[in-house]
């Protein structure tokens, strides 16, 4: 059966056009990696490929998840791996593409997670919504200092499940961590990247592209399905800048220097982003990089099709 393809690396550096132009070389089908994407209507603030843009080629892991559900990464594990399975079994290469780092490890190594209570995540979650992700990260710190080095003190899923499961296994975080060794399914594993500065004017753009697309009425469009009662949909880069605008203006438009500023903080939380994926997966030696500057030597379907014939 065919190796999947993993593609991943830092967001607006061209995943998507790359796993499509393989798809069609190599006779694919597309597996999404992006937590994100998995949210139904969450289309422009995700970049998520449009059907029309999708050239026919079937896609995966996109849309299954209503605005006020909680993704999970144990629940993508589970699902994804049985998608890639049936790739695989009709002849067909998977392609795993999006920037999601624990959904990435999740797809491609051993890791079992520890159960979840529900009551344990409210009774934190609670606290969170009371005093605030850094407040809550300094709780994590104090308990498990190595846990509160690898995550962010504005990252409050993450702050969040960590004292869960320090909670529920008595152990530390890192307990939980998975084993990293030879990929699932010797899986090709590819990463883009560029330079900072061509990569920065790209998401500036981007960024704006999203703003001038709907990106605000996207976002009221999604109020009412439920945004705002979701745990993890509605804390994503972007769509939190922009309830934060419209609690701002309630039922008056908001002013054009105030959207400057929205589409602004939008653009620095995900240069912020960014930062994490390229520290995230640089540490990943068994990740191929290749390069997406404007003036890379080779397209990069070019590059990675020598290194995937090379090693099939």
């Amino acid at each position: 059966m065919s190796r999947p393809i993993v593609i991943v690396g830092p967001t607006g550096t061209g995943k998507s056009d790359l796993a499509l132009n393989l798809a069609e070389e190599l006779g694919g089908q597309i597996v999404n990696l992006d937590a994100m994407q998995l949210y139904k209507g969450m289309n422009i603030g995700t970049a998520k490929v449009p059907q029309y843009e999708r050239r026919g080629i079937p896609h995966h892991m996109l849309d299954v998840l209503d605005v006020n559900e909680t993704a999970s990464v144990a629940d993508y594990q589970r699902d994804a791996r049985d998608i890639v399975e049936r790739i695989r079994a009709s002849g067909q290469t998977p392609i795993v593409v999006g920037g999601s780092m624990m959904y990435y490890q999740s797809l491609i190594d051993e890791w079992n997670f520890p159960e979840t209570d529900p009551s344990v995540r409210a009774r934190y979650e609670s606290r969170l919504e009371e005093i605030g992700v850094q407040a809550l990260h300094a709780e994590l710190a104090a308990k498990d200092p190595e846990a509160a080095k690898t995550i962010l003190d504005t990252d409050p899923r993450r702050t969040v499940r960590a004292l869960e499961v320090i909670e529920l296994t008595g152990k530390p975080f890192a307990a939980s961590r998975p084993t990293i060794g030879k990929p699932r399914w010797d899986a090709h594993i590819f990463a883009l990247d560029m330079e900072t500065s061509e990569l920065d004017s790209r998401l500036e753009q981007r960024t704006r592209r999203m703003f001038e697309q709907g990106f605000i009425d996207e976002v009221r469009h999604l109020v009412p399905k439920g945004l705002r009662d979701g745990v993890t949909a509605k804390r994503a880069i972007g769509y939190l800048q922009v309830l934060e605008l419209l609690d701002e203006f309630g039922d008056s438009e908001p002013t054009a220097s105030a959207v400057e500023d929205a589409l602004d903080q939008t653009f620095i939380g995900t240069r912020r982003y960014v930062r994490r994926q390229r520290s995230w997966f640089r540490r990943d030696a068994r990740i191929r990089w290749l390069d997406a500057n404007a003036d890379a030597t080779g397209s990069l379907v070019d590059q990675a099709l020598r290194t995937v014939r090379k090693r099939s």
